[in-house]
């Protein structure tokens, strides 16, 4: 396999992986923002502080950055913030619990956003703005072999 093929497949398997982890935390976020009462309920119950403010911050930050890990924009930001966002369930909801029907979701979305958050791939809106202009033809210059 040439290394041109291998980094298009990367490519390609960092796009489907950005898409389904969006639509995941996109999923998990519109709820919230459809009941922001019932989430600020649940989330003081968890002992979150503010729940009203995070109620609505975690809304956002699960739609907005779900939705931009998706399209591949600002792929670091929406990397970490999803990876905090995770952080934050495990410490409210998930402390003490086993890995196994505990903690595992949580621990494998934080993770994985953050992940694909600092390499998601050149199929994205990123690779299209100047800070991914930059990078890609760093790339392509290492991907050449020297004489």
């Amino acid at each position: 396999m040439t290394a041109t093929l291998r980094s298009r497949l990367g490519d390609a398997a960092a796009l489907l992986a950005r898409v389904v982890l969006g639509v995941v935390f996109i999923a998990h976020g519109l709820p919230k923002m459809t009941d922001p009462g019932g989430t600020a309920q649940g989330f003081e119950a968890m002992g979150v502080p503010l729940p009203q403010f995070t109620a609505l911050l975690g809304a956002a930050i699960e739609v907005g950055a779900g939705a931009a890990l998706l399209v591949g924009f600002a792929l670091p930001a929406a990397g970490l913030l999803l990876a905090l966002m995770m952080a934050s369930a495990y410490f409210f909801a998930h402390v003490g619990d086993p890995l196994v029907g505990g903690f595992e979701l949580p621990l494998v979305l934080g993770a994985a956003a953050l992940a694909l958050g600092f390499s998601g791939g050149r199929y994205s809106v990123d690779s299209l703005l100047p800070w991914g202009r930059a990078r890609g033809r760093t790339e392509a210059a290492e991907s050449v072999p020297s004489a």
